[in-house]
């Protein structure tokens, strides 16, 4: 018996240095990779398997619309259009804990404290947790206040109501899904984060006919295939960071408060929190302006327009997505010139991305909205004419995406931030207040490429000023030290 007990205790110290070789290996790997890997090459080999995910995606949430839209109504469309705002309220706090605790992995990584790494990774799932179950009781609580707030009318409040009754019940694992998938990206696993990405798409897709169509559930049955998409997403997640796939662990008793990580989590997290919250904020002003000045169909026709707007802004924040492991790595290792290059090459790519997508808009605007609705020939003209104008300066979009993101990825939380909220809502808001009464319907749609020009204009003033002075900069501010 004591020999059997011996040879258990030598078998399992086997197992621990093989499993601690196989970890190091990794991390020597990705270091290697992040910190000397030339940067387009790098670049591309984040951005393709981040753009298949966000694209699949943004692809899902459209293709709800479109089932929707030709399936039961141009005001079941508008209901999920009212819907959209709230759900982005949602996702904010996704990005809030995702993003925030991305950037201190990447960080901790280039600084080589692993160990802190995965104490953020463990901090920040029992954050996820608790905010998405606050969240979830918290809308349910008041979501009949907040559907009159987005614009729900008498025609479109029940397909709203049975959508989002069905959504809130499942915040909490949209939220943890979306950000540990954020947390995968970060360690450098970029691939997997695609394929988490494809997993979830391709659930809600095959479930969307089944129970749109297949069972007759209507709206109720896309909120479904959502949920269910979500659930897939968390096992696949948690199930990464327990295998050997993953260059971090996630280890049981990480998964506490440690109110500092909280606290640096939530310093890098708030400038995407703010820009959904300031977006969502703005959808209902947006929504109430369109209501005013166009009806319900032009509500219905703003949904198309951002079904097409979310695409093409999930491919530049790909681009995002691909840099932010390199910027946040090399920031930490102090290698500045790495991290020029990369914002440098993100904002050429990001604006390319969406100078193709002005030229589709601009030229396809027919096609892409019979696409949603062929039946309505009065919301077929409003989305037309609204989907060119809203959508007018792309190209601008994808420099400020990558610029404002920029300032995240190196712990400039409070400008990150702001930048964000320039755009979002500071400068958007005075507009749809002023430009919708000198010209109407068209002034709603000209608030858009309004913001995206006087914004991008202060946010290429900050991004100069803050590369010039990139050298000075302290990674350790912000790695919790």
């Amino acid at each position: 018996m004591k020999e059997i007990g011996a040879f258990a205790i030598f078998a399992a110290s086997l197992r621990k240095c093989s499993t601690n070789y196989m970890t190091e290996q990794k991390i020597a790997e990705k270091s290697l990779e992040l910190g000397h890997e030339k940067i387009p090459r790098l670049m591309w080999r984040y951005f393709v398997p981040a753009f298949i995910g966000v694209i699949m995606n943004a692809t899902y949430n459209i293709v709800d619309r479109i089932f929707i839209g030709q399936g039961v109504g141009s005001y079941a469309l508008s209901g999920l259009s009212v819907v959209f705002p709230i759900m982005m309220v949602v996702m904010s706090f996704g990005m809030l804990i995702g993003m925030g605790a991305g950037v201190q992995v990447s960080i901790n990584m280039g600084r080589g404290d692993f160990k802190r790494a995965e104490k953020v990774l463990g901090t920040g799932l029992f954050l996820m947790i608790t905010i998405g179950i606050m969240v979830s009781f918290l809308g349910l609580a008041i979501k009949g206040p907040m559907l009159n707030l987005f614009g729900a009318t008498e025609q479109t409040l029940g397909y709203a109501d049975d959508y989002l009754n069905i959504i809130l019940w499942g915040v909490v694992f949209q939220v943890v899904g979306f950000s540990l998938n954020n947390i995968i990206r970060a360690e450098g696993n970029a691939k997997i984060a695609m394929q988490s990405m494809l997993l979830s798409g391709g659930v809600n897709l095959v479930l969307d006919p089944i129970f749109i169509f297949g069972l007759d559930m209507g709206v109720k049955g896309a909120a479904y295939a959502t949920v269910c998409a979500s659930i897939v997403l968390d096992v696949w997640v948690v199930a990464h960071f327990l295998s050997k796939r993953s260059v971090l662990r996630l280890k049981w008793p990480n998964v506490r408060p440690d109110w500092k990580i909280i606290g640096l989590i939530v310093s890098i997290g708030m400038a995407p929190f703010f820009m959904h919250l300031a977006s969502s904020a703005v959808n209902a002003v947006l929504m109430n302006q369109l209501i005013k000045y166009g009806g319900d169909l032009a509500v219905g026709a703003l949904g198309i327009i951002a079904s097409v707007s979310q695409l093409l802004v999930m491919s530049m924040i790909a681009i995002n997505m691909a840099s932010q492991p390199i910027i946040g790595y090399n920031f930490g290792a102090r290698q500045f010139d790495r991290v020029k290059q990369t914002v440098r090459n993100g904002i050429v790519a990001a604006t390319g991305i969406g100078l193709f997508g002005f030229l589709i808009v601009q030229l396809f605007p027919q096609s892409i909205v019979l696409l949603f609705n062929s039946s309505d020939k009065e919301l077929f003209d409003i989305a037309v004419k609204g989907l060119r104008i809203f959508l007018m300066l792309l190209p601008l979009v994808g420099f400020q995406v990558i610029a404002a993101n920029f300032f995240q990825n190196i712990g400039k939380a409070k400008m990150a931030t702001f930048l964000s909220l320039l755009r979002q809502l500071i400068v958007l808001v005075p507009t749809l207040f002023i430009l919708p009464g000198m010209f109407g319907l068209t002034g709603v749609w000209l608030c858009s490429p309004v913001s995206d020009l006087i914004s991008g204009i202060i946010t290429g003033a900050f991004l100069w000023w803050q590369l010039r002075k990139l050298g000075e900069e302290n990674p350790d501010r912000i790695a919790g030290d």
